[in-house]
């Protein structure tokens, strides 16, 4: 029998109510934004730098991303207003609000929160089923998907092996994973689904001499020990048929992680750019596995990247990490035998990079990309995705916890038998402005952080970690414990109290400014700069060593003399480990205690030399 118009709208809005509906049809219009018909025969999906946010978060993009040398004025290194005139994006739009800071605090009340693994998932499996089915597509992490929350922090990253499964993760490579001991790494990696790259991780001579790596690899099933001739401790890379075409995926984690993890943590292991290495591994795949395409999931850092990329002949793409950086177009990089696309895919889950290669003669042919911001309230909530997430958050804490490295501290006794939802839901505190992290020098969030060390060990000086990780909360809204976990959840989260001279003062933040502003990308490590409580002080990025840090002044304008001790306190200490309390705890008190946050104060450096950079704009203080 034939139904009337009326009857078939009342029959689709009850199926759609009912759930019959794909999830994108029943989005509206909004959702035209993920229609990308397949170009090609082969597309690449690719997420990096989750930080294990699995439910939907703000984020704010940064103002401050300074490039140098070659990198000035370049992708990533260009923000705001400049941003949105370089890729003709439209102001106060959704696109807008994805990619810059630009008015974030209205922009994220009127477009929403982004993010959350069971939207992701969604678009995810549209991509596919627009690609032709998943024989047709390739999912990729990029790393550092196993830490950044409290519930990775107690689960030591397991929460997010669960989840990269359901969402069909392929390959990824690895950075803060290593942030958990090797073995927790190895039993992760046991359950994990999909498989680690990394062809720059290698076994170090003398581990595989002993005994005891052999007995933990062998205790995984051989996790860890990919090969004893070359010493990789995972496959350098893996081929794959996409498409009915062979697709070659190399990986490179972190190569600097002495630098940014406690060396206990992965004792047996080395890390390094390996350009000769990638060179030999790439001629190796091209020549004896003759794939149609040559990609790269990478932890390097974009700038790595694009140096890599103009050194590194027939790589057809990178798909890059670790510095956060949410790039909408891939940079193409001429070497000797071509171009390569080096892209980055932002963080927190915020956004889902797709890449359409087309195949012809044998090689690729043409690409389209896009880097696809993730709207939660656009992308309904995968229905077993959300379930997964909301049962893990019903698990009780237990004495099998480790939150530090400390006896005393590895589990707390106020926590036990309350599920991680009742704990992460607790309200502490109200947000008097917009908390965020992320720029090269300070947030508001870290000012939060530093404010906290600063009263607990009552020290004229506080020092916080200049990590990339971190959600964002709008004024006005409740703080929890879970919002302060986002911004604390290390592995090694010990606070201390120690004393430094004025120039040790000095040494350390010209060392520091030296990893993130040298012109050589390879001596790069990709984090900020330290922040710093308590302390003013003038920097100059455009200058070498030893030359950038100057005028610091306590927060009572006193100068800072070299040869005078002062109080300083801290937290995430590499190479020791601190008798504080663990900084999520202090943190929170910090917060309970003040009941609704309202900064005074923050320390942002005074900049010099780059008044012309488009890497800065709408900054704290004067540009000198």
């Amino acid at each position: 029998m034939a139904m009337n118009r009326r009857e078939f709208l009342h029959v689709m809005g009850m199926a759609a109510a009912a759930g019959m509906l794909p999830n994108m049809a029943r989005a509206g219009k909004k959702a035209d934004m993920y229609k990308m018909p397949r170009y090609g025969q082969v597309r690449i999906m690719h997420i990096t730098d989750t930080h294990a946010q699995l439910k939907p978060i703000y984020f704010r993009e940064p103002n401050v991303n300074l490039g140098m040398g070659a990198a000035f004025g370049k992708l990533p290194h260009i923000v705001g207003e400049k941003l949105l005139k370089e890729l003709r994006i439209k102001p106060n739009s959704r696109e807008a609000y994805a990619f810059t800071y630009l008015n974030f605090t209205d922009a994220a009340r009127q477009y929403g929160k982004v993010g959350g693994f069971a939207h992701v998932k969604t678009l995810v499996d549209s991509l596919r089923e627009q690609a032709g089915g998943r024989q047709n597509t390739l999912l990729i992490d990029g790393g550092d998907m196993w830490h950044g929350s409290g519930t990775a922090l107690w689960t030591r990253g397991a929460d997010m092996v669960g989840a990269s499964n359901i969402l069909g993760v392929d390959y990824m490579t690895p950075h803060w994973e290593f942030t958990y001991t090797q073995e927790e790494v190895f039993r992760n990696l046991s359950k994990f689904k999909g498989q680690m790259l990394a062809q720059n991780c290698l076994i170090r001579e003398d581990s595989l001499m002993g005994d005891d790596y052999a007995a933990l690899t062998k205790k995984y099933g051989g996790i860890g020990l990919f090969s004893e001739e070359s010493r990789h401790a995972f496959a350098p890379y893996a081929i794959k048929d996409v498409g009915g075409f062979k697709v070659a995926v190399i990986g490179q984690a972190f190569p600097r992680m002495a630098n940014a993890n406690p060396r206990a943590n992965f004792p047996d292991l080395t890390f390094g750019v390996n350009e000769e290495e990638m060179q030999e591994t790439v001629n190796h795949v091209r020549a004896k596995e003759k794939p149609a395409a040559v990609i790269v999931i990478s932890h390097n850092g974009m700038d790595v990247d694009i140096k890599l990329a103009s050194r590194v002949t027939g790589i057809d793409a990178i798909f890059g990490g670790h510095t956060h950086d949410g790039v909408p177009v891939p940079v193409k990089v001429k070497n000797k035998s071509g171009t390569t696309l080096v892209t980055n895919g932002g963080s927190n889950g915020k956004f889902v990079g797709v890449m359409d290669l087309d195949i012809k003669a044998g090689k690729v042919a043409g690409f389209q990309y896009k880097l696809l911001p993730v709207f939660s309230n656009i992308l309904p909530a995968d229905k077993e995705m959300e379930t997964y997430i909301n049962t893990m958050r019903q698990t009780k804490y237990d004495d099998k916890v480790i939150e530090g490295r400390r006896a005393d501290n590895a589990v707390n006794k106020d926590r036990l038998g309350k599920t991680y939802e009742s704990l992460l839901s607790e309200v502490v505190g109200v947000a008097g402005e917009t908390l965020y992290r992320r720029g090269n020098f300070m947030g508001t969030w870290d000012q939060v952080i530093v404010n906290a060390l600063r009263e607990e060990h009552d020290t004229q000086i506080a020092l916080s970690a200049g990590v990339r990780w971190g959600t964002s909360v709008l004024a006005g809204d409740k703080i929890t414990f879970e919002n302060v976990l986002d911004e604390t959840s290390m592995t090694y989260g010990e606070t201390y109290r120690t004393e430094m001279t004025g120039a040790q003062l000095r040494q350390a933040m010209e060392g520091i400014a030296d990893n993130l502003f040298v012109e050589d990308p390879y001596l790069q490590s990709g984090g900020d700069m330290v922040r710093i409580g308590g302390l003013s002080y003038d920097i100059d990025p455009t200058q070498p060593l030893g030359k950038r840090i100057s005028n610091l002044r306590l927060d009572n304008d006193t100068p800072i003399e070299a040869g005078k001790s002062y109080t300083v306190s801290g937290w995430a200490q590499v190479d020791s480990v601190g008798s504080g309390r663990l900084i999520h705890d202090v943190v929170a008190d910090y917060i309970r205690k003040h009941k609704e946050v309202k900064l005074s104060k923050v320390n942002h450096p005074r900049l010099k030399g780059v008044k012309n950079n488009p890497g800065v704009e709408n900054y704290a203080t004067p540009l000198l």
